[in-house]
């Protein structure tokens, strides 16, 4: 019997200690479920997109639709008549060039060189041109010999005008300053095109310096 009094007094110490160590853990309760959930929404967060998923997202993505359709129509050799203007006085002044349009990397992208003769230099450019399908946007970027920087340029297609309307920016050389700048893009016909561009002042004024009628060859 003292054995078992023994027995159940130890015991019943145990449970108290028990008790006792406990105790704090719950206090700090909230503290452990706030870490659960946080631990919780970073598995989340890093859990993977299922498989198929990520197959269809990746196939919309690198097929060609109707606006590369639509870059493929220039496809070929154009003469060019450029009409530009060295400041908002300035009368305009004339030159030509031709163009060689070309789709590559199975008709994602387009891939323009042009050559010709302005202000007594021999000129060259060369520009790309993508359709985004993440974005929904045309991206344009541009370089040629009469510089050294890049020019980058983002639109949309406006099918009521036919037209093309990229916004961007570009390094001025002479004041080392960035500035805005407005190209329009329009499709007058199977056989012509229109490229206007557009300087933007600091009030937001469009002031024109650049046309270019396109004919093909």
């Amino acid at each position: 019997m003292k054995k078992l009094l023994i027995l159940f007094s130890v015991a019943f110490l145990c449970f108290v200690s028990c008790k006792n160590e406990t105790k704090e853990p719950m206090e700090t309760e909230t503290t452990v479920v706030t870490d659960t959930t946080a631990t919780e929404q970073a598995e989340m967060i890093e859990k993977p997109m299922d498989s198929l998923a990520m197959q269809k997202a990746w196939e919309a993505y690198m097929t060609p639709g109707e606006p590369h359709k639509r870059m493929a129509a220039d496809e070929g050799k154009w003469n060019d008549e450029l009409t530009f203007w060295m400041g908002p006085d300035a009368p305009p002044e004339k030159a030509t060039a031709t163009e060689d349009i070309k789709m590559i990397m199975g008709g994602r992208y387009q891939v323009s060189t042009t050559t010709g003769e302005m202000m007594g230099m021999t000129f060259e450019g060369r520009s790309t041109l993508a359709y985004d399908n993440a974005t929904n946007e045309y991206i344009s970027t541009w370089i040629d010999n009469m510089g050294t920087g890049l020019a980058v340029m983002r639109g949309k297609y406006d099918e009521a005008s036919k037209s093309t309307i990229f916004t961007g920016s570009m390094v001025d050389p002479m004041t080392g300053k960035e500035k805005q700048m407005k190209q329009v893009y329009t499709i007058v016909d199977d056989n012509t095109r229109k490229m206007e561009m557009f300087e933007i002042s600091q009030g937001g004024k469009e002031i024109k310096n650049m046309e270019i009628l396109m004919k093909r060859a």
